[in-house]
């Protein structure tokens, strides 16, 4: 726990260095349950410690930054034996409130300290030895900013722009502004072109009428930045904004951080990194797409973006808004139920009609070319007759086509008809995707997609020597072909990581799109959310079933969120009178709810269904999970850790009829990278009691490894909450 038992006032303070010494507590970015102790010197460093100071100090053998997380004039070790803080970083305390998430994340998430809240600090000022004469490079470097380009207009939409049915929104918003201080979480539940945006950066503008206020805004992933960020500026000029993301060289989201956290900018737009950056004035978060899995960290502390961003607004009683045409169960459920302020809005912000869904069965004959149909391709068709025939018609209506299916590369599997050989990863338990030439080398390659394992494609099985090797399923490149050669005459555009890779980034690929310069676009999830694009006609979705059944229990519905998400890129310019465009999805199973309920645009009436669903079963989020994970080199051993670990449990009566713990399982995908993996399950309908049973796992597991590794079986291990993949 964040703590200090030395006085704030100076001049109190300074008088007791006089008689006392000054003892600060450093937590690293390290899987240690406590920090360190250090002297404070005020002579040699210049001032007295604050709580959340950053500092550098000797470490065993070396020097190491880390954070001040308590204050004190005494220690339980020899004040003699001390070692003394070397430097202070030329930055403010991190402010109070920042200090008061990390303590909560670092509690919920079962994760130390140091290891919660050193990874949110940019390594510019990590490393110490750049700390002398930063603050003058930072102020050259803001001097040497070229000025903005000229703003597209079309980016404003100001409130008397905004249709009857956004106004409505917005002064729900605005309803209680006189609440000054207040908490409030509000879902923002709009159909897909409905004007989400326009409405809460309207809404934004009434808080930043504060010229101290500092406003959050989350995007779910690093391609929807530019677009937003582009918007956001038409709207606040004035206002200085700064982005943070991965993306990001170290340096520009170093002095981004600065400017955040000493409360220079004024608005906020990132990644889920972003919802962990000490911002003092913070007075309003929006996040955007919040039902997007993208917000949930998926290694080190595995935290929740959303979450701690409705913890952050609780504690320091301000408005938060979750944005989004499909909400989660959670925030949806949370609505229904009154927690949370519901606003809708039903309908697109130019009067244009939703999207109409046509569901193309493929085990029908009559959706599939024939031999002799006129305009069938060569090969063996990636695209049903009936949907080819509706780009074709989409082309002469000069409008752009969307397909998407979400699997890149060329081939997902390279095989052996003669012996059924495979194209095992040999440091995974996955298949090797076949990538042609020029995607990620200037040949034809095979690649695992999870340990990033890259090989040359064999002349002959490995196995039998046979020359006639087949691939198996398709992806966006072998797509991408496919459709050049069944319409030569139009502009093919591929955009996934590998093409985005190869270019100029995403941003420039998008910019072609919305200059008009692509006919059909092919691509993975990149392209089905958030894009405003402006002539999209049609989109298409091949491969839906392959995410329809699966393992997890939450497959259904983020099938339905992004088939709402990327019809939604369909007919955004229509006005009134026009139609929204349409989507065609390839299936064999259209009676699935999933298909069903997206016929209607019942969003609704889908995640009803799901709830009830959820609440039979008790499953999240009708009850709280945790995953304990293990790895090591062999499976048998990681399961026996975790077996071990639950006769533990068993033995302090941990177990009981109030908190279920599964057997330990092998992972969906259970080796990576050479470690194999496994997992166990725990469950319970009482939050309180859960975190306790993870608390005792905690301080058990600590007790017998180093670090996070097991002393007598060397497996390495993790508690997560809250898991969105089991």
């Amino acid at each position: 726990m964040i703590s200090t038992d030395l006085s704030t006032s100076k001049d109190s303070a300074l008088r007791q260095t006089m008689l006392k010494p000054v003892v600060v507590q450093v937590v690293f970015d390290k899987p240690l349950a406590q920090g360190f102790d250090y002297l404070w010197d005020v002579e040699k460093i210049g001032k007295l410690p604050e709580i959340g100071n950053l500092v550098e100090v000797p470490l065993g053998r070396s020097k190491s930054v880390g954070l001040v997380i308590k204050v004190s004039d005494h220690s339980d070790f020899d004040i003699k034996k001390l070692k003394s803080v070397n430097l202070l970083a030329p930055l403010p305390p991190l402010d109070p409130s920042m200090l008061r998430l990390i303590n909560f994340a670092s509690q919920y998430y079962v994760h130390s300290l140091g290891e919660t809240i050193l990874p949110t600090i940019p390594q510019m000022w990590k490393k110490s030895d750049g700390w002398d004469g930063i603050l003058q490079k930072i102020a050259e470097a803001e001097k040497k900013k070229s000025k903005n380009k000229a703003l597209i207009p079309e980016g404003l939409i100001t409130e008397d722009q905004l249709n009857p049915n956004q106004k409505e929104a917005l002064h729900a918003l605005l309803a209680n502004k006189e609440k000054a201080g207040s908490f409030r979480a509000i879902l923002l539940q709009g159909q897909t072109g409905s004007g989400k945006t326009a409405v809460f950066l309207n809404w934004l503008a009434s808080i930043l009428e504060d010229e101290n206020a500092q406003v959050l805004l989350l995007v779910p992933e690093i391609n929807l930045t530019p677009q937003l960020e582009r918007r956001v500026s038409a709207y606040f000029p004035e206002k200085k904004m700064v982005v943070l993301h991965s993306g990001v060289s170290e340096k520009k989201r170093g002095i981004a951080w600065y400017e955040a956290m000493t409360g220079r900018a004024k608005i906020i737009l990132g990644t889920r990194l972003a919802a962990l950056t000490s911002l003092p004035y913070l007075s309003a978060i929006v996040v955007d797409e919040e039902h997007d899995a993208s917000y949930k960290q998926q290694d080190g502390i595995r935290y929740s973006a959303r979450d701690l961003a409705i913890w952050r607004a609780h504690d320091l009683s301000v408005p938060i808004l979750l944005s989004s045409a499909t909400p989660s169960l959670e925030t949806w459920m949370a609505a229904q139920s009154g927690r949370y302020e519901n606003i809708r809005l039903d309908q697109r912000a130019k009067g244009a009609g939703l999207p109409i869904v046509h569901l193309i069965n493929t085990r029908d004959p009559q959706n599939q070319y024939s031999p002799g149909d006129v305009g069938a391709p060569k090969q063996k068709s990636l695209i049903t007759k009936t949907l080819a025939l509706a780009i074709t018609k989409n082309l002469e209506a000069k409008k752009q086509s969307l397909i998407l299916i979400n699997r890149r590369g060329f081939a997902p599997v390279l095989s052996c008809n003669a012996c059924n050989w495979l194209s095992k990863c040999a440091q995974c338990s996955t298949y090797t995707v076949m990538h042609k030439a020029g995607s990620i080398a200037n040949k034809a390659l095979l690649n695992c997609h999870h340990c990033g394992l890259v090989k040359s494609i064999p002349s002959f099985c490995p196995d039998c020597g046979n020359a006639d090797l087949k691939i198996l399923g398709h992806g966006t490149q072998k797509l991408e072909d496919a459709v050049e050669e069944m319409w030569p005459n139009a502009r093919v555009l591929r955009v996934d990581i590998d093409s985005s890779r190869k270019s100029k980034g995403a941003e420039a690929l998008f910019q072609e799109i919305h200059e008009g310069n692509v006919d059909i676009i092919v691509g993975t999830q990149m392209i089905a959310k958030g894009h405003d694009y402006q002539n999209i006609g049609l989109v298409a979705v091949l491969d839906a079933d392959s995410r329809l059944y699966s393992a997890d229990f939450r497959a259904a519905e983020r099938l339905f969120a992004q088939l709402v998400q990327v019809a939604g890129r369909a007919g955004r310019s229509g006005t009134n009178g026009e139609d929204g465009g349409a989507i065609y999805i390839e299936t064999q199973y259209p009676e699935s709810p999933v298909y069903q309920y997206l016929l209607r645009h019942d969003v609704d009436g889908f995640l009803a269904f799901t709830a009830n669903e959820r609440a039979e079963a008790k499953l999240p989020p009708c009850s709280y999970q945790a995953l304990i994970h293990a790895e090591g080199k062999s499976l048998e051993k990681a399961i026996q850790f975790l077996n071990e670990l639950k006769q533990f449990l068993r033995g302090r009566g941990v177990i009981t009829k109030e908190l279920k713990v599964y057997d330990p399982v092998p992972k969906p995908i259970m080796r990576v990278a050479g470690s194999e993996r496994a997992q166990l399950v725990i469950e319970s309908l009482n939050r309180k009691i859960l975190q306790e049973a993870l608390e005792v796992i905690d301080q058990h597991l600590r007790q017998n490894s180093q670090g996070r590794i097991s002393k007598a079986s060397r497996v390495r291990w993790l508690i997560e909450r809250d898991p969105i993949a089991i």
